[in-house]
């Protein structure tokens, strides 16, 4: 697995809260796009660099937590900063599908626009100029799924699943097909966004199984029009 090349006596440089926190912005690397705000403890952040995926400090359960242990949507950090009081960090990352509990790609939702600059959560925030949001986000993640595949690092979701095989990838396709039926039947719209992500996910990365391109499926969507 990949580690940052960052000594861990930058913690000491840190300045925590009473509480021993300090909060921790977690940057999209490829968009740029905010996914999360959480909290870390000096522990927290020695195992973040020595794993290289996210582990934050939960305040209400007063324990670790490793971003994307139980729903795979792991954090793979790229860099670290702090800022020029040193009592907040911005974490980048590569996210693997949603960073968001409620199954979106970041926790943060447009609300409102600076006259002439378009809306907080426009497309060019996330995919740049003549981008497409959810085109930028499906090429980002098929992208990390092809990297996770060619160098199979320790510890990641994705390789797991390329190290069973396809019928755990086909499983896998399956149980979340299933996910989103049972989340559509209950009426649960933020059930179907979350479970419509992970089905999302595990197609990609079966498409990536079969050496099949995002651009392959577009030509023949593009087809049926």
């Amino acid at each position: 697995m990949a580690r940052l090349n960052v000594a861990p006596s930058f913690i000491d440089e840190l300045k925590f809260d009473a509480h021993g926190l300090i909060p921790a912005v977690i940057q999209d690397a490829a968009s740029g796009r905010v996914l999360m705000v959480a909290y870390m403890n000096r522990e927290s952040i020695a195992k973040t660099l020595e794993t290289g995926q996210t582990h934050f400090y939960s305040r209400s359960r007063k324990e670790l937590w490793h971003k994307g242990a139980t729903s795979g949507h792991f954090q793979q950090v790229t860099a670290v900063e702090y800022d020029c009081d040193r009592d907040c960090l911005l974490w980048q990352v590569e996210q693997v599908g949603a960073a968001c509990h409620e199954g979106s790609f970041s926790c943060f939702r447009g609300i409102g626009e600076v006259a002439g600059k378009g809306a907080v959560d426009s497309a060019e925030s996330v995919a740049g100029a003549g981008g497409s949001r959810i085109g930028a986000i499906l090429e980002d993640l098929a992208a990390v799924i092809a990297s996770r595949q060619k160098e199979m690092p320790e510890g990641s979701y994705t390789t797991y699943l390329f190290t069973k095989g396809q019928d755990k990838i086909l499983k896998k396709v399956g149980e979340e097909a299933a996910e989103v039926i049972i989340a559509s039947k209950n009426n649960e719209r933020g059930e179907i966004v979350y479970e419509a992500s992970d089905l999302i996910y595990h197609l990609l990365v079966l498409l990536r199984y079969h050496e099949i391109e995002l651009d392959q499926i577009a030509e023949e969507l593009k087809r049926r029009r």
